[in-house]
């Protein structure tokens, strides 16, 4: 699974993963990560999820990277907000006040270009990325977020029914790949209405994770 996959999705309009609504499980633990008036929020893989105009007109600040270009120009219409648009290291930034979308590879943000973020919320970043680039994900998102506090949202189902994306990625990886510098506190789980795209059951389960006391 390359940048191409992304690129084409997003052109043929094949973005399944796209909530027609704020997600309700974003809307009921975000107060429990204790996020300051104002604070910056990191989304990673952010497409032009509605939880970004969610988390502005909750007053919060927002910075996200995103590989489609296409993807982060129909967010910011979607918003009704003209960025301003500028090279930014190997990323083409799209900012407002207040919001910061980085257009390109994840894996080319380090921490001097992405500044300092109060909160991470991962909804289809983790769950996108296969097993095999999952730990360089979480690994990298740990280095440029410096241990922020995370909402992290995954699914469990039988990949052998269905192949991802989004991945099945259960508890026990994600302590594999955060319990070095997080404490992982699970918050609820709940069954995926008809099942992931229509032909297997699936649980959604959400987790905050707080950086562990030196």
């Amino acid at each position: 699974m390359d940048a191409s996959f992304w690129h084409n999705r997003w052109q043929t309009n094949q973005t399944g993963w796209h909530e027609p609504d704020v997600n309700p499980l974003l809307i009921t633990h975000f107060p429990s990560l204790n996020v300051p008036p104002g604070g910056r929020v990191f989304v990673p893989l952010c497409g032009k999820s509605l939880d970004l105009g969610w988390l502005l007109s909750r007053g919060y600040a927002v910075a996200g990277v995103e590989l489609s270009e296409l993807a982060v120009t129909q967010l910011f219409s979607e918003l009704g907000i003209e960025p301003t648009i500028s090279a930014v290291g190997k990323h083409k930034l799209f900012r407002r006040e207040k919001i910061d979308i980085f257009v390109g590879d994840l894996f080319d943000l380090s921490r001097e270009i992405l500044g300092p973020v109060d909160a991470v919320y991962d909804r289809a970043a983790l769950v996108a990325l296969p097993e095999t680039m999952r730990a360089q994900y979480t690994a990298h998102l740990k280095t440029i977020t410096a241990l922020a506090p995370q909402l992290v949202i995954g699914y469990e189902y039988d990949q052998t029914i269905v192949a991802g994306p989004p991945f099945s990625v259960t508890p026990d990886e994600l302590h594999r790949r955060y319990s070095d510098g997080y404490t992982l506190t699970p918050l609820t789980r709940v069954e995926v209405p008809g099942g992931l795209k229509g032909k297997c059951p699936a649980t959604e389960h959400i987790w905050r994770l707080n950086k562990r006391p030196s």
